[in-house]
C-alpha cells in the first residue's frame, strides 16, 4: 500500500524523523493562509503516487502567499505525466504546500527490503534529488548498503559509518545519525516495505531533513496498522486493482492484452511468461488463490472483462484445493452475467477435472481447450492475433 508524500511525513515526524512544516490544500485559494503561517515563501507540492513530479510541472517554488495561490491554480486539477504514471497519468486533487529551507546539499537515503541479505537495507549517496536507478547505472560506487536487522535496529556504529559515507560534519553528522536511527525504527514499525528520502537535505544551518519523503506498506502486516490503513486513497489506486481487492484477489494491471486468470502465484508467473516466450503479451497478474469460492472465480473472471485492454483470456487451473469444477461454474455464471466477445482458452488439470471439462462443454460457451501449457499459451496467442 503507497501514501501521499504529506502523509508519509506525519508518519515519519511520530518516531523523530525530521520534516518540514507543511500544510494539505485542496482549493487554491487556500494556499494563501497556508502560505502565511508557513512564512510566505513556500514549495507548492502535487500530492500523487508517483516519482519525477518536480520534472512534470508538479513542484513549484513561490515567493509569498499571493504567488502560492497561482502555483496552486497551476497544479490542482492538471494531469501529471511521469515515468511512473505512463501515459494516462494522474490527476492532482490535492497539494502540499511547505515551508522553504536553506538548502546547502541534496542527498539520498533510503531503506528496503534486500531479499539476498534476508534484511532490510539502507542506502546512501551524495546523489540526491536523482532517481537510485539511475545513480546505480551512472554512478554505481556512490551508493553506500548497511543492512540491519529491523528487531535490535540500526546500531550507531551503522549511522556512523553511513553518515561519514554522506561527507556530513559537525552538527549535520550528528543530526544525520539521529535522522537514519528515527527512519530505520519507523520503517520496522510499520511494517514498510520501502522508505526513501530523495532528496535528503542538509540546511546552512546544519540541519539534516527529509524534503520529501515516500512510503510503501506491506499489505499483509496492514491489520496491525489500522491507522495505515486510513490513509488510503482509493482515488489514486487502479480501479481494477480496487475492485479485486474487494474479493482478496491478487491482481496487477499490467500493459499487454491477454488477460490470464490462474491459481497460484507461481503458476500466475509461469502463465505470463510463456504467453510471452508464445509471442504474447500478458494484460494482468491474476491470482485466484488456493481456497477460490464460487463467486470469487465468478468475480475475477467479470474483473477480467472489463478491462477493455483484454483481448482474449487464458484461464489456466491445476485443481488443488480450488477445484475443477468450481472454477468452470464459476467461469459459466461470470458469463452468462457479463457475456464474452472475445477468445477464451480454458486448461484444466487436477481435482474434479472431469467434471469441470463436461460443465463448459455443456454450457454452450464458445471457447478453445487447451491441452497443456505451451498449447494454451500458443492457442490464445493465435486467436487474439486473428490467426
Amino acid at each position: 500500500m503507497k501514501v501521499h508524500e504529506y502523509q508519509a511525513k506525519e508518519i515519519l515526524a511520530r518516531y523523530g524523523v525530521a520534516v518540514p512544516r507543511g500544510i494539505l490544500v485542496t482549493k487554491a485559494e487556500d494556499a494563501r493562509k497556508a502560505a502565511e503561517e508557513l512564512g510566505g515563501r513556500v514549495v507548492v507540492k502535487a500530492q500523487v503516487h508517483a516519482g519525477g513530479r518536480g520534472k512534470a510541472g508538479g513542484v513549484k517554488l513561490a515567493a509569498n502567499p499571493d504567488e502560492a495561490v497561482e502555483v496552486a491554480k497551476q497544479i490542482l486539477g492538471m494531469k501529471l505525466v511521469t515515468k511512473q504514471t505512463g501515459a494516462k497519468g494522474k490527476i492532482v486533487h490535492k497539494v502540499y504546500v511547505e515551508e522553504a529551507l536553506p538548502i546547502a546539499r541534496e542527498l539520498y537515503l533510503g531503506i528496503v527490503l534486500d531479499r539476498s541479505e534476508g534484511f532490510p537495507v539502507m542506502m546512501v549517496s551524495k546523489f540526491g534529488g536523482m532517481e537510485i536507478e539511475e545513480v546505480a547505472s551512472e554512478h554505481p560506487e556512490a551508493i553506500l548498503k548497511v543492512p540491519f536487522d529491523p528487531d535490535s535496529g540500526l546500531q550507531p556504529f551503522m549511522a556512523r559509518k553511513l553518515a561519514f559515507g554522506l561527507e556530513l560534519e559537525g552538527a549535520a553528522f550528528k543530526a544525520g545519525v539521529k535522522f537514519m536511527t528515527a527512519l530505520a525504527r519507523a520503517y520496522a514499525e510499520t511494517d514498510a516495505s520501502l522508505a526513501e528520502i530523495n532528496p535528503l537535505i542538509t540546511t546552512t544551518d546544519g540541519r539534516v531533513i527529509a524534503l520529501d519523503a515516500k512510503m510503501n506498506f506491506d499489505d499483509n502486516a496492514l491489520f496491525r496498522h489500522p491507522d495505515i490503513v486510513e490513509l488510503r486513497d482509493i482515488q489514486e489506486e487502479e480501479p481494477h486493482e480496487v475492485e479485486a481487492s474487494k474479493y482478496d484477489l491478487n491482481y496487477i494491471k499490467l500493459d499487454g492484452n491477454i488477460g490470464c486468470m490462474v491459481n497460484g502465484a507461481g503458476l500466475a508467473m509461469s502463465t505470463m511468461d510463456i504467453i510471452k516466450f508464445s509471442g504474447g503479451e500478458p494484460a494482468n497478474f491474476l491470482d485466484v488463490g488456493g481456497a477460490a469460492s464460487q463467486e470469487r472465480v465468478a468475480a475475477a473472471f467479470r474483473l477480467l472483462l472489463s478491462d477493455e485492454s483484454v483481448k482474449g483470456v487464458l484461464i489456466n487451473i491445476f485443481g488443488g484445493i480450488v477445484r475443477c469444477d468450481m472454477i468452470a461454474k464459476g467461469v459459466i455464471e461470470a458469463t452468462k452475467a457479463v457475456g464474452i466477445n472475445v477468445p477464451l482458452v480454458v486448461r484444466l488439470e487436477g481435482t474434479n477435472v472431469e467434471e469441470g471439462r463436461r460443465l463448459l462443454a455443456e454450457s454452450g460457451l464458445d471457447l478453445i481447450v487447451g491441452e497443456g501449457m505451451a498449447d494454451s499459451a500458443e492457442k490464445i496467442v493465435a486467436a487474439v492475433a486473428g490467426k
